[in-house]
């Protein structure tokens, strides 16, 4: 299909949301963690419903990102009741896959996405996601603040662990073996349904917060679940380009990333996203402002064979913007449109 633009990082599915990207001109649609009957798991009727209404106002449903974390949280963290979990999580890859949809992107953060401040100051005055980790080790025995730093739902959850510096640890190597025993379990089934399941990096990537161990914050580690698991056809990257250039190293993750696994087919898709500095202190911005060269990169998809699709992800809020940051949107999804349409015309010469 070739690399395109879609619209998505939603909750719930509207009128709306469906005119603006064929207004826009992306080609495709991609949901967040949607807003979906069931405690335990997704069913097919529910998630075709979806599919369907996206198919009936002319755009391809690329994927869905992310279901509850609640739905596999006992199995990223070896729990009792894992394996119910692992069960359930294996009828939702069927309903996905059944339901015509082709991805299901999933992250491995049990304590999920943290920031310490939702309204740094970008370019001109638009306000970004920032976070800086003194803050964190600042109030690390504060564990309410610590959980205001996660994600308001996951915050708010007494289920999800979490720990003072003192306190107990999910180590690296416990993670890993969760990851490997879910994986090994939940693979096989996509591979049947013909599913890509699509691993997102760690955000932000440092080895542990909240006394939980991360995997995905290095290029190495990657490479080490890919020997692992990876040469199932069903195991691929939804590759974060923020996420990549927030690591130690900038940008030269997001080209080694790119180098290494766009060659092998295994990136499904990509968040077209950026940040001015990386760990231990890093702040989101507009692209073309942040640590990479987005053109440059483009190139470098091309050239390594990427045929997925371009995503905006987060945005920077600008003055009069919407809950949903509909200009921020509208200003990334523009870039990423004028950078494959200028690929295309020098690849005429």
């Amino acid at each position: 299909m070739g690399i395109r633009v879609a619209v998505g990082q939603f909750h719930e599915l509207s009128e709306e949301r469906l005119r603006f990207a064929a207004q826009i001109g992306a080609t495709g649609l991609q949901m967040n963690n949607p807003t979906l009957p069931g405690d335990a798991r997704w069913e097919e009727a529910d998630v075709k419903g979806l599919a369907d209404q996206v198919r009936a106002a002319g755009l391809t449903f690329e994927a869905i990102e992310n279901v509850p974390t609640h739905f596999y949280h006992k199995a990223m963290l070896g729990l009792d009741g894992r394996d119910a979990q692992i069960e359930n999580y294996q009828a939702t890859i069927r309903a996905v896959a059944r339901a015509g949809i082709p991805v299901l992107g999933l992250h491995f953060m049990p304590n999920s996405v943290w920031s310490t401040d939702r309204s740094a100051p970008t370019r001109g005055g638009a306000v970004a996601r920032q976070f800086d980790m003194s803050v964190v080790e600042a109030h690390a025995d504060d564990l309410e603040m610590l959980r205001g730093f996660m994600p308001t739902t996951l915050g708010r959850a007494s289920s999800m662990p979490l720990f003072g510096k003192d306190g107990p640890h999910v180590t690296e190597d416990q993670m890993w073996d969760n990851y490997t025993y879910f994986m090994k379990a939940v693979l096989p089934v996509a591979e049947e349904e013909g599913l890509k399941l699509a691993l997102h990096p760690d955000d932000p990537p440092v080895p542990m917060l909240g006394g939980v161990a991360r995997l995905f914050y290095k290029p190495e580690n990657f490479r080490k679940a890919y020997d692992l698991v990876g040469r199932s056809d069903a195991w691929a990257l939804d590759l974060c380009l923020g996420c990549c250039s927030e690591m130690v190293g900038g940008k030269a993750n997001v080209t080694e990333m790119i180098e290494y696994f766009a060659p092998k087919g295994r990136i499904s898709y990509i968040h077209f996203r950026d940040v001015k500095g990386s760990v231990p202190n890093f702040t989101e911005c507009f692209i073309g402002d942040g640590n990479f060269d987005p053109a440059e990169v483009v190139a470098l998809l091309i050239k390594t064979g990427f045929d997925g699709f371009l995503l905006d992800d987060h945005v920077p809020k600008m003055d009069g913007d919407s809950d949903w940051n509909h200009r921020g949107r509208s200003h990334a999804i523009g870039y990423m449109q004028g950078l494959l349409r200028m690929a295309e015309f020098m690849a005429k010469d």
